[in-house]
């Protein structure tokens, strides 16, 4: 009898608060098959779902590759595999399914993120990445228009200049610069990078969970719009979620903080 065929995505609980999903193909650089996609929508909506969760840290198998992107191998079979590539369904469409998550998603780059998986990882809330990553957007160099939203939200992180540089080459980006351009958070060592993400989610984690789905929102949605109309928002809903909060809240969350602050400042022993 041979061994059962090791799941495509993993899904662990290494720390309360936290989940680490992990692309689990590492022998085909993560590619994004279509049951990889649908797996990755389940679990996303499931983690999003459970009260238990707050926080999901993103990465995949391995030191070659975050994620190549749409499985090529894949698509090449397929005659409307394409279709993937412009698909609205979060069951197709990985981006779509992290976007839909309202909790935070720290993505851990350790590897090449290629294309869709360009695309895969700017979806994400924060990036931390290794020495080792490498980013690139092949889109023009195999004749496809990106369906997953690179064009529009690669320019809106780093400027439309270094934009067209990157997507009109297909030339890799290597971490240093993707730092210095303001692309990803943070660049640790490899064998550093799981242990750096997961310790940024339980930092996330420590916050009420109501409020870190409020404010990523209000930060997502008021991006979306011109400053003013920004701030018309974050008034909007300060004004409607504020109302909520009773003195006793602020108290209890007050002490929280001064604790916190003493544990920071305390000298490591």
């Amino acid at each position: 009898m041979s061994p059962a065929e090791p799941a495509m995505l993993l899904v662990e609980r290494p720390l309360a608060g936290v989940a680490l999903v992990t692309l689990n193909r590492p022998d085909a650089m993560n590619a994004l098959s279509k049951a990889l996609r649908n797996a990755l929508h389940e679990a996303m909506a499931a983690l999003d779902a459970d009260p238990e969760v707050k926080v999901i840290v993103l990465t995949g198998a391995g030191e070659r590759a975050f994620t190549a992107g749409l499985d090529l191998k894949e698509l090449s079979t397929d005659p409307l595999g394409m279709g993937a590539a412009n698909a609205t369904d979060p069951a197709e469409n990985p981006v779509r399914a992290v976007l839909a998550c309202s909790k935070p998603v720290v993505g851990a780059i350790n590897g090449v993120a290629i294309t869709g998986g360009f695309e895969l990882a700017l979806a994400c809330d924060v990036i931390v990445c290794s020495t080792n990553a490498r980013f690139a957007d092949t889109h023009a160099r195999v004749g496809i228009t990106p369906g997953w939203g690179l064009s529009q939200k690669l320019s809106r992180c780093i400027g439309p200049y270094r934009a067209k540089e990157l997507s009109l080459t297909g030339n890799f980006l290597d971490a240093k610069t993707a730092y210095e351009w303001g692309l990803v958070n943070r660049v640790v060592a490899p064998e550093e990078l799981i242990s750096a993400a997961l310790q940024l989610a339980q930092q996330m984690a420590d916050t009420e969970l109501d409020m870190l789905v409020v404010y990523k929102a209000l930060i997502d949605d008021g991006y979306e719009l011109a400053f003013g109309a920004g701030l018309g928002l974050e008034h909007e809903r300060s004004v409607a979620h504020n109302v909520t909060v009773t003195p006793e809240m602020v108290a209890a969350r007050r002490a929280a903080v001064q604790a916190r602050g003493r544990s920071l400042a305390s000298p490591v022993r």
